[in-house]
């Protein structure tokens, strides 16, 4: 705080006292006046100028290649090349626009937002969340369906910035280069094609509502959330240079992707074409036009050039899934037992079993957790306790488990 203190203080840098300057700042010991900290925010902002590092925290001769980061997604993920291929180039392109250097050609690299169509539990959030990992910038996770259009009950638009600055620890420009991942995307789409006399609020609203930030310009946003008020002291954030990556289930967007491959002229090619579609993966055959019949508006999907899938989950993959990868339900219950200094051991008739009730539920890779907790809650109450050192998961010790849980009454209709 400022002082108009006696004449005894003086800046414990310079040495000037109060009367030979404007401002006098008093801290813990001393004091500090208003010339030495012109010159100390000058000679932080020099030193940081000539670290040669950006902003985001890297440099382009330490960013990771397309490759590197597909091997490091590989670490965590199961399969989804195709997608971890589109996200290794888009996320590196985004980060080479950040970090390319003023050149007089005016050529302006404008940001490639993506988004990922896949079904629940096959990774779309794992992927963002581990390549925000590994690059260890600002990252994010909001839900779209508590999102309304301005005015309505429900969470402005806004609110997603905010997230973003909260985690950045409100460093506006570190905030400026994060990534955002818009989760349950689908769940904004337009409820019908048919313009009707009610507003959709939460639905077409919400995407116009999204356009501006999606394309990037200056949004005032309240520090801590929650609607505005026109005395509240507002943030103004830059989303130029965020990438967004949006993620969504559209559940029974196959029937829109199966009905459209099937329009075609009568004749002997439309013949050869239809005999070649994979009925069992139609999202491979995924295009704009079939987001725009589920309900997405056509300036969204503009705004959102990037299009990619996730592959249904099948028997092998989830398997892998079970124990491969770095952070693998397997290995977080072998840690937290190691903690109690059990160890844990699985039969693989065991993995297969939970594999194939995983599969029986439809519930992707998520579905697994909930079978493994069922098959571990009795062991996980009754080791920290007792002697027993060792605990061997046989395929009949998990079929009796999960008998004997409310797990086992799951059934998809």
């Amino acid at each position: 705080m400022a002082k108009k203190a006696n004449s005894s203080n003086h800046c414990s840098f310079c040495g000037r006292s109060e009367q030979e300057v404007n401002l006098l700042i008093s801290g813990m010991t001393g004091y500090i006046c208003d010339m030495c900290t012109e010159q100390a925010n000058g000679i932080v902002n020099e030193t940081f100028k000539n670290s040669g590092k950006s902003d985001v925290g890297i440099t382009l001769s330490s960013l990771p290649k397309p490759a590197q980061i597909k091997d490091f997604l590989d670490q965590y993920v199961i399969k989804q090349d195709s997608a971890k291929r589109f996200l290794s180039v888009a996320v590196y392109n985004h980060y080479k626009r950040i970090l390319q250097k003023n050149a007089k050609d005016d050529v302006e690299i404008e940001k490639s937002n993506i988004i990922m169509v896949g079904a629940t539990g096959t990774g779309k959030t794992l992927l963002a969340r581990t390549i925000a990992k590994m690059l260890q910038v600002p990252f994010t996770i909001v839900d779209a369906t508590v999102l309304t259009e301005a005015g309505y009950v429900g969470e402005d638009i806004e609110s997603i910035l905010t997230r973003l600055l909260q985690v950045a620890d409100y460093d506006v420009n570190a905030a400026e280069r994060g990534i955002v991942f818009i989760d349950e995307i689908d769940k904004i789409a337009r409820k019908s094609d048919n313009p009707s006399i009610t507003r959709d609020v939460s639905g077409e609203g919400v995407q116009q509502g999204l356009l501006k930030l999606l394309e990037g310009s200056v949004i005032n946003v309240p520090p801590q959330g929650g609607r505005k008020h026109p005395e509240q002291r507002m943030i103004a954030v830059n989303t130029k240079n965020i990438l967004f990556i949006c993620g969504g289930a559209f559940d029974g967007i196959e029937k829109k992707i199966a009905k459209r491959l099937n329009t075609r002229v009568v004749g002997y090619a439309a013949s050869q074409e239809k005999a070649e579609i994979d009925r069992d993966n139609m999202l491979k055959y995924i295009t704009p036009l079939d987001l725009k019949s589920f309900g997405l508006i056509p300036e969204i999907i503009g705004r959102l050039p990037i299009l990619t899938y996730l592959e249904p989950l099948d028997r092998e993959a989830l398997l892998r899934i079970l124990v491969e990868p770095k952070n693998s339900i397997i290995k977080q219950y072998q840690k937290l037992l190691s903690m109690d200094g059990v160890t844990l051991t699985f039969d693989n008739n065991a993995y297969e079993y939970i594999v194939d009730k995983a599969i029986e539920f439809k519930l992707g890779a998520r579905g697994l957790r909930s079978i493994v907790e069922a098959i571990m809650i009795d062991a996980m109450f009754t080791l920290p306790s007792g002697d027993k050192k060792k605990l061997h998961v046989t395929r009949k010790y998990a079929i009796e488990q999960l008998e004997n849980s409310d797990v086992h009454h799951l059934r998809v209709a």
